[in-house]
């Protein structure tokens, strides 16, 4: 099929099956053994359909690795919708969008590995996929950050010492650097977002099935433990499945 000439609608239909094709694969063969032409036969095209949208393996990975981190950011930026409108606190805000981001790895256990899991051997991520990398702690800082306006975060018990480990951009995400008590927040944020990577990292790769018998629940206590890491406060007992 050459699709020079087709539609841009055909084109897009065409870049949503090859992308369907090998996300299946990532399932099956994780992103190291993806090829142009395993996604190819897996879809029943012709590898030059394939390479015409893709011209390179690496290609289709970073559209798959953008894809991912957009649709995961979309459901915890749906979840903060959701909770701002019933009027929740910023812990309940956090909450929600933690189990969004939860139910969504569960749900697209492939796609999580791409962007979480152990890096592809031979790729590098180009610049292109910052800006959907950094929606899922955008969400994280706007709730801290109104937390943190609303007057609902306490003051940490322990500063950490200066000066300032950030790189500008990370202020910036946050949308400026805050002063005392809470001059080290941002920090505080960063190793609370990773302590919820490696939670997800754990639960979606079955490393607490054999410690817990509620994981669902256990997330939640998480959470709302490693919240307390900057002062915010995650309501418990209101688990849903």
């Amino acid at each position: 099929m050459d699709v020079s000439g087709a539609s841009v609608a055909d084109q897009d239909g065409l870049t949503a099956a090859i992308k369907a094709s090998a996300r299946e694969l990532l399932v099956k063969l994780g992103a190291g053994g993806l090829s142009l032409d395993g996604v190819a036969r897996a879809g029943g095209f012709a590898v030059a359909e394939v390479s015409a949208v893709f011209p390179e393996r690496d290609d289709l990975l970073t559209a798959l690795i953008i894809d991912a981190y957009n649709e995961s950011a979309a459901a915890m930026e749906r979840a903060d919708l959701a909770a701002r409108e019933a009027g929740a606190s910023s812990g309940a805000r956090f909450l929600a969008v933690t189990r969004a981001l939860r139910e969504w790895s569960f749900a697209n256990t492939g796609e999580f590995t791409l962007i979480y899991g152990s890096p592809v051997p031979g790729y590098h991520a180009p610049q292109d996929t910052v800006p959907a990398a950094a929606r899922t702690p955008a969400v994280m800082a706007g709730i801290v950050r109104s937390a943190l306006e609303a007057g609902e975060l306490t003051p940490p018990r322990r500063p950490l010492p200066g000066p300032s480990l950030l790189l500008p951009e990370a202020v910036q995400l946050f949308g400026g650097a805050p002063g005392a008590p809470f001059a080290d927040v941002i920090e505080r944020g960063i190793v609370l977002w990773s302590n919820l990577i490696g939670l997800l990292v754990f639960q979606v790769f079955s490393r607490t099935h054999d410690s817990v018998r509620d994981e669902p629940a256990f997330f939640d206590f998480a959470i709302a433990v490693a919240a307390e890491s900057i002062g915010l406060d995650v309501p418990l007992g209101d688990h849903n499945d």
